[in-house]
């Protein structure tokens, strides 16, 4: 799951870039550098996760770069290959999706480098260890609260929309199903069509939004499978003047959702904790370059966070979602 390109007259200009979008690298400390590759640090999920993994890296004494993929494989291959090529102690790894891990995974391998995996998955190869959610069961989550709220509304008969990230990550396959499981046992079986995030922007789910309310004017629900996108599609229902006619239940969090969750414009979020997520990952690497055996597979809670319990989740989402960035 993590890191950089080679080092050398080829370093180009998009890493460049990306590197100095995070800061320039820390100077590895006594123990040497740990580095975090992310599928893109636009994402405030993202940036939550590498403050995690930062956190407690400089606590104990290790340099910390965090190294943007920009959701190009070919990005994460060139940044591993640099991660490499300055011998860094440990990679923690969020590939760009679940298929393109194992080639990242095969080049640290060779190399001799550790590999923790912060969420998303890999379809094969060797690290030692993947600290995720459990997206089935948050997803089911959101799915029971977006189906209670409908069937309060009378939308029972409504259909419902998703806007899923990519069905090629393990986590995206599992919101859907999740999701989909919950709507069904809840009474709500009209589909209003899936469509895949490729740019992960609201303006993207802006545009899905639209269409999917133009093809399915009954259209009663969505689910938007990750945070700021979310933002286009209640701007959609907003400009189409449905705002009250779609509910809408999102995945994960960023600070905007607190206002619409108190004052129920937004539903539901099932909000991971990726703060919690970049400090679990970076202590299992810890323990394994100290001569531990973290456990293979670590899972941090996923929070069904509704406008009925926001007050009494705040305190908490605040420091494990939103890593202390809000008031």
């Amino acid at each position: 799951m993590m890191n950089r390109r080679t080092l050398g007259t080829t370093l180009s200009a998009a890493l460049t870039a990306a590197v100095l979008a995070v800061g320039s690298p820390a100077q590895a400390q006594e123990n040497g550098e740990l580095v975090y590759m992310t599928p893109g640090l636009d994402l405030a999920f993202w940036r939550y996760v590498s403050e995690g993994v930062k956190s407690v890296a400089e606590e104990n004494g290790y340099g910390f770069a965090a190294l943007d993929s920009t959701n190009d494989p070919q990005t994460q291959l060139q940044n591993a290959q640099d991660a490499i090529a300055r011998g860094v102690a440990g990679i923690i790894l969020s590939p760009t999706d679940s298929s393109t891990a194992p080639a990242v995974l095969q080049l640290a391998q060779t190399a001799g480098i550790p590999v923790v995996i912060a969420d998303i998955g890999t379809d094969s190869g060797e690290f030692v260890s993947v600290i995720g959610s459990n997206n089935y069961e948050g997803a089911n989550g959101v799915g029971q609260a977006l189906a209670a709220a409908m069937a309060d509304a009378g939308k029972t008969d409504a259909t419902v929309g998703i806007v899923g990230i990519s069905q090629a990550r393990l986590n995206g396959q599992a919101r859907t199903k999740g999701f989909v499981d919950a709507m069904a046992a809840g009474g709500v079986k009209g589909d209003a069509g899936l469509q895949q995030m490729q740019a992960y922007t609201a303006e993207e789910t802006f545009k899905f939004t639209q269409d999917m309310i133009t093809a399915n004017p009954g259209m009663g629900g969505m689910f938007v499978q990750t945070d700021g996108p979310t933002l286009g599609a209640l701007r959609a229902i907003k400009a189409a003047r449905m705002d009250g006619d779609v509910l809408v239940a999102a995945f994960d969090g960023i600070p905007e959702f607190v206002p619409l969750l108190q004052s129920g414009e937004l539903v539901v979020s099932g909000m991971q904790q990726p703060y919690l997520m970049g400090v679990r990952s970076a202590e299992a690497m810890l323990d394994h370059l100290g001569g531990g055996t973290p456990e293979k597979e670590i899972t941090v809670p996923i929070l069904i966070v509704t406008s009925d319990n926001i007050e009494e989740m705040l305190p908490t989402i605040k420091e494990t979602v939103f890593a202390n960035e809000i008031d």
